[in-house]
Order: C-alpha cells, then sequence, then structure tokens
C-alpha cells in the first residue's frame, strides 16, 4: 500500500494531507526519514510518524443505500451532504471511504471501507465484479434497443462489455421501461450513457447489487454493517 495511504488509513489525516506531512519528513519507514508518498509499504514494515509506530485501525464494511442528492465522497466544496454525513458520529471517526461512487442523483448500494486492498480489488475491471440497477427510461423500450445493450454500446472512446438486461415493466400510459440492467464495469456515468445511446435516455437510476450483496433490510438513507462471512466471500469472488 502506498505510504500516503497507510497514513490515511491510520487516522493521521486526509490523503491530500498526509502526502504533505510525508513531503515534510516527519515519516520513517523502518528508522529512516521516506518523503516519497508513492513508497510501497510492505507488511513486515514500520512507520512511525513523529516517532510513535502507526497502528492500523481495524478494518470496518458497511453498506449504505445512498439516497439521490448525497454525493459519494467524504467531503463537498459546494457544502452538500455526503455519503459520510449518513454514517453516526462515531462510524464517521472510523475514517472509512468509498468503493467506487455513485452520481448525484443516482440511488442505491454503495460499500464504504478503509480496506484499500479490498476496494482496489472490487473496483478494478478486470476482476469484473457484478453491478446490478434498476433504470427508469423514458419510452416503452424494444427488442433491439435491449440487444444493443446486451451485446456492447459503442460510446465515446471504448465499446462497453456485454449486459444482463432483463425487462421488468412497459408502461403504455406513461411512455417509460423499467429495466434491470447488470455491467462489469464502472465507467462515469456508464448507465446513463449507455440507454441514451440506444435511445431510451434514464429518469431514474438505483444501484440494487453490487456483487452478491443487495439492499435487502436496509431503508433509503441507512446502512449496516458487513458480516466477517459476508467480507470473506467479497475476497473470495476477487481472488478467483
Amino acid at each position: 500500500m502506498r505510504l500516503e495511504k497507510v497514513l490515511s488509513y491510520s487516522g493521521i489525516a486526509s490523503r491530500r494531507k498526509s502526502k504533505e506531512i510525508i513531503l515534510s519528513g516527519l515519516v520513517k519507514v523502518n528508522g529512516k526519514v521516506c518523503i516519497e508518498p508513492g513508497y510501497k509499504v510492505n507488511k513486515s514494515d514500520v512507520v512511525t510518524y513523529q516517532g510513535e509506530v502507526l497502528r492500523k485501525e481495524p478494518y470496518v464494511y458497511f453498506l449504505v443505500n445512498k439516497p439521490r442528492g448525497v454525493v459519494s465522497t467524504t467531503s463537498d466544496e459546494k457544502k452538500r451532504k455526503t455519503i459520510i454525513d449518513l454514517l453516526s458520529l462515531e462510524d464517521q471517526e472510523k475514517r472509512v471511504y468509498p468503493v467506487g461512487r455513485l452520481d448525484y442523483d443516482t440511488a442505491g448500494l454503495l460499500l464504504l471501507t478503509n480496506d484499500g486492498i479490498l476496494t482496489q480489488h472490487l473496483t478494478r475491471p478486470e476482476f469484473e465484479v457484478e453491478k446490478t440497477y434498476l433504470a427508469r427510461v423514458i419510452g416503452v423500450i424494444n427488442k433491439p434497443a435491449i440487444t444493443k445493450l446486451e451485446k456492447g454500446v459503442k460510446l465515446e472512446g471504448y465499446t462497453t462489455k456485454k449486459a444482463k438486461v432483463t425487462v421488468k415493466e412497459r408502461n403504455l400510459k406513461e411512455k417509460t421501461s423499467l429495466i434491470e440492467i447488470t455491467i462489469t464495469e464502472g465507467k462515469n456515468h456508464q448507465i446513463k450513457d449507455m440507454c441514451k445511446n440506444v435511445g431510451f435516455p434514464v429518469k431514474s437510476l438505483t444501484r440494487i447489487g453490487f456483487d452478491y450483496l443487495t439492499l435487502e433490510g436496509v431503508k433509503r438513507g441507512g446502512y449496516r454493517l458487513l458480516k466477517p462471512h459476508e467480507v470473506k466471500k467479497l475476497y473470495a469472488h476477487v481472488k478467483k
């Protein structure tokens, strides 16, 4: 793990502030001053800050049901409500970070943790972790559009991977459709861009699944702690 992350996950400071602390020469690795924020720290390395050995905070994992109108960051320059604001004050002190992001106007399942290794695995495209969404789209969706979504859509600079698509509802009166779509990528606005590309713009979007995890039992704006066996199952998946 990068040295700046070690400081951050140890509760010393934010990632940005940790970088400044390292550059100022206040951090030592195995007794020697290290001014490289990107230095790769091994499990056997001893990291100290102002003479104190950094002890890694226990890993915690939260599953949050994000409402619309909340940003998926730990802070916001525009003073908007953040995903961290949904946590209790006690849990906010555990310095967790989002695993990926959801758009400001997208609701649903978001994981928070201070486990940097699992975060990297879950967000790296080569592990193809499935994310499932419910999208209310404008228009009565047709078979050609569904086929395009399933086979891959050509967007700016890339073609999306194959997706799983199920039509949950076609509302002829309101001229909208509800589709469930599962992807293994996580590019910015990907679902919205895909649906718009095939002629059915997204009206509302909710993520209902992340790997095998769902929102069952978690109300909008609420969250819960993942159980040890759930975390183990996530790790088992990404190690395949």
